[in-house]
Order: structure tokens, then C-alpha cells, then sequence
């Protein structure tokens, strides 16, 4: 979800001073606690390139041909798979068993394992935990409450969560005896959030990562201990900018509300990537998809300039190919900005390319749905790009 995604909006001054280290010193009896503003620290965390569940493939009906395998194939750990194996494979290339709704859940989990938020802001009133990561994307979930559903990305994914003791478990059942089980654990000394990732099987545990998350921002942390003072609500310190330690550069004021990098978006360009042979005799043509989407968003109220990459802007790409009769495409939508950026190894300012949202998926079908099918997706993805621009700018 880049776990599946943690989150929210920090509401309670005492959790926002604390969830960014500025509360003073606490009590020794004082138990961590999970509310706070939280960055991820990669060089600590420990996150399998390739984590994901088994993949176990059941080949095709029996063709005639010459057995390549004396049992159950298994494949490398990806984001794909299901079901059991058959014994006596006798196809190169066997087919998962498993439904389209399956495999949609187990790649978002696999993805939001891989890469997991960068920044999370964590909001526990007791009764009720709400996660909101960088892209300012809000999940709330209900300790103790039962089973209940979340939506990421237009999937169904039904989500258990239970405390136990300071630690707050979530288990997203993905399918049939798999489960996806995020254990977090607010440290106090040193003040951490440390999360466990596991990929369960049947109840045996898999893959596993550990993400290990510090508090605060990158330029709060920089700012409070170049000025040795804390910093007022817009990440200045008392008495003036500080120096950032990589750049040397005054630290400057920003807009910490999830969602903030959105917020007053109302031109967007659109540029569509050219289309290949394959894609083309696949029924997909570029000028349609440029039409439906740059209604979709006209409709949402933006300004649109077609076949532009200036300033803000929507980018598609669509990549085709044909296997055995089927059209088979990937297709991803992306948000981009232009923005000026402090790079740790540059003594300047440049100009960089920032993705601020992305969606992608795969279709696989007919060639005479094929258009339709995938026009439809990426018509879904500018919905979920208007609907977080919007939530940004309530």
C-alpha cells in the first residue's frame, strides 16, 4: 500500500508535541504511546526485496506434452499466486488459481509491504487508531471491534485489529489462508515505532520485515538540533530559521497537514505516452484515452491543458502485448509536480520531478474488451486522484 499504510490527523496538542519528541522529558512510569508524527528509517529497518507470499502455480488441463516437473511448482516470492498445486505439471507455464478480486488483495498488500510510507501520523483515541501516510491517504480501523473492511485502491480487504498490551496487532486477510499480520510496538527508550510485517500461510509465518519508524520529520530533527530550541508549529525553531546541516540553507516554514502537497490544485496538465503496435491492435488508441480522462477531470472542475507536462500534471502509460489470443496491458497513472529541492550531495537548490500520486494495474482479456477494460481503469484511477485532492482541500 507502499503495511498496508498507517496514518491521520493529529488533533490532541499533547500527542502532536509528543509524536514529534517536543514534550520534554517523560515520566519513567509514563508507557510509549502510538499517537505521533513518525519517519521512517530505512537504514535500521529490515525489508526483503522480494517479500510476499509463495507463489503456487496449478498447470492447465493435461496437453500431451512431456512432464517438466515431478510435482508442485514454486515460484520465486512475488505479488501474485494462490490455491494449491497439482502433481505431474507437464506445461512451461502453469496458471494461478485464484480470482481476480484475490490477486488485486495480494498485490496491494505485497506492494504496501514493499514499499511501506515514508511518513505516517498516527492518531489512538482509545476506541478508534487512524493511520494517515506523506500522500495524506486516511485508513481508520477499530481495536477489538470484529472484522471490518477497508477499501485501498477500490479492493475489499477485510482488516482485524486487537491491542495487546501497548501493542496494537492488524491482520489483513488477503485470501483463503493468507493473512498479512502488522504488529506495532511503541518503544521508549529510544522513542521508536517499530513494525513487524509477516506473511502468514495456513497460520505458519513466511516473509517477514521490520519497519522501524523515528519521530517527527527529517527537517523538524534538523531544525531542533541546530538551534537547541523547540520549534514553533510551522518547524521553525524559537528565535529564528536554523541551518540545515546537508545544505547550509536556512530552514524554511512548510505546511505539515497530510494532503498539504495538494492542497490548491486546480489546473492540471494530462500527456498520454505514445501507444505501440501491440496496444493498438488491441483496440486502444491514444487520442480516446486522452478524451475520457481529460473529461473525467473537467467534469471534477480542473482546468486541463492536453499534451502538456508543464508545472502539475496527469501522466498515463499503457504497455501492451498479446499472449496466446489475449491482450495483455499494464497500465499506470501518475501525478507529477515540478518542485525545488535541498539534495543532500548538492550545495544548492535544483529543480525536481516529484510523483505525488500513483496507480497502476494489469488487464488481461479479449481483444474486443480490451480498450473499454482498461480505459475504465485508468478512468477509476483520476476518480481516486480527484477524490484525494478534494479530501486535501476541505
Amino acid at each position: 500500500m507502499k503495511p498496508l499504510f498507517f496514518s491521520v490527523t493529529l488533533w490532541l496538542c499533547g500527542i502532536t508535541l509528543c509524536g514529534v519528541g517536543l514534550c520534554g522529558v517523560a515520566s519513567a512510569q509514563e508507557a510509549p504511546t502510538l499517537g505521533g508524527i513518525w519517519s521512517l528509517n530505512r537504514a535500521a529497518s529490515q525489508i526483503p526485496k522480494e517479500i510476499g507470499f509463495n507463489v503456487n502455480w496449478v498447470p492447465p488441463p493435461e496437453s500431451g506434452g512431456s512432464s517438466s516437473s515431478g510435482g508442485t511448482n514454486r515460484g520465486r516470492r512475488g505479488g501474485g499466486g494462490g490455491g494449491g498445486g497439482n502433481r505431474g505439471s507437464s506445461a512451461p507455464f502453469p496458471v494461478a488459481r485464484e480470482s481476480s478480486e484475490d490477486y488485486r488483495r495480494v498485490q496491494l498488500v505485497t506492494a504496501e509491504a514493499r514499499n511501506p510510507p515514508a511518513r505516517l501520523t498516527i492518531v489512538d483515541s482509545g476506541a478508534a487508531v487512524s493511520f494517515t501516510n506523506e500522500l495524506g491517504q486516511v485508513r481508520t480501523l477499530h481495536p477489538g471491534g470484529g472484522d471490518e473492511w477497508i477499501q485501498p485502491e477500490g479492493a475489499s480487504i477485510r482488516v482485524t485489529a486487537r491491542r495487546d498490551g501497548e501493542k496494537l496487532v492488524l491482520v489483513y486477510h488477503v485470501e483463503t489462508n493468507r493473512d498479512v499480520r502488522y504488529t506495532l510496538t511503541p518503544t521508549r527508550d529510544p522513542r521508536q515505532l517499530v513494525i513487524d510485517v509477516e506473511f502468514l500461510e495456513k497460520g505458519t509465518a513466511g516473509d517477514i520485515a521490520k519497519l522501524v519508524y523515528q519521530p517527527g520529520l527529517a527537517t523538524e530533527t534538523s531544525a531542533v538540533s541546530a538551534a537547541g530550541a523547540p520549534p514553533t508549529p510551522g518547524g521553525v525553531p524559537a528565535g529564528g530559521p536554523a541551518s540545515s546541516p546537508a545544505t547550509g540553507l536556512p530552514a524554511e516554514k512548510f505546511d505539515q497537514r497530510p494532503g498539504a502537497e495538494l492542497r490548491g490544485l486546480k489546473t492540471l496538465g494530462i500527456l498520454i505516452e505514445d501507444l505501440s503496435s501491440q496496444a493498438m491492435a488491441c483496440g486502444l488508441n491514444h487520442d480516446a484515452i486522452e478524451n475520457a480522462l481529460t473529461g473525467r477531470l473537467s467534469a471534477a472542475g480542473f482546468s486541463v491543458r492536453k499534451n502538456s507536462d508543464d508545472d502539475t500534471y496527469v501522466y498515463v502509460n499503457v504497455m501492451t502485448t498479446n499472449v496466446s489470443g489475449s491482450c495483455v496491458s499494464r497500465y499506470d497513472a501518475f501525478l507529477y509536480t515540478q518542485a525545488t529541492a535541498n539534495l543532500s550531495y548538492r550545495d544548492q537548490p535544483v529543480l525536481a520531478q516529484v510523483s505525488l500520486i500513483h496507480r497502476g494495474g494489469i488487464a488481461t482479456t479479449a481483444p474486443p474488451t480490451h480498450a473499454p477494460t482498461v480505459t475504465r481503469g485508468l478512468e477509476n484511477y483520476i476518480d481516486v486522484f480527484v477524490s484525494q485532492i478534494r479530501d486535501a482541500n476541505k
